[in-house]
């Protein structure tokens, strides 16, 4: 399956130091293995470059330009978005964050797609 058709999930990361982002990283890695053939896994670097414009677009799909520039609200940290939605604001038990991914696969034919383009590769 080519990188486009592959949801996208990231983790709002703050910093080597702030723990709970780590777990957050750890708690994603750990079931990524099962998953790569359908996700392409982002850790979103929110204090440099990219990372930092990414934070604040997504920041802004959740509250709107007038909510982050001028009310100050930003997307939590950390979060879990998959495809630009907010699917967790806390660390998600792996149950639940393999749940969240099926549930994508699901909707989008996922599985199908990759039947389809294996097959014809």
């Amino acid at each position: 399956m080519s990188d486009e058709k592959k949801m996208v999930v990231e983790v709002m990361y703050k910093a080597h130091y702030c723990l709970i982002c780590q777990y957050m990283d750890e708690a994603v890695l750990a079931v990524m293995p099962r998953y790569e053939k359908y996700v392409e896994y982002r850790r979103v670097d929110i204090l440099h470059g990219t990372g930092k414009k990414r934070f604040l677009e997504l920041s802004v799909s959740l509250f709107g330009e007038e909510g982050v520039y001028k009310k100050l609200r930003i997307a939590p940290i950390p979060s879990l978005f998959i495809n630009g939605e907010l699917f967790f604001d806390a660390i998600p038990p792996g149950p639940m964050l393999e749940e969240a991914i099926e549930e994508v696969i699901d909707q989008h034919n996922m599985r199908e797609s990759y039947a389809q383009t294996k097959s014809s590769g």
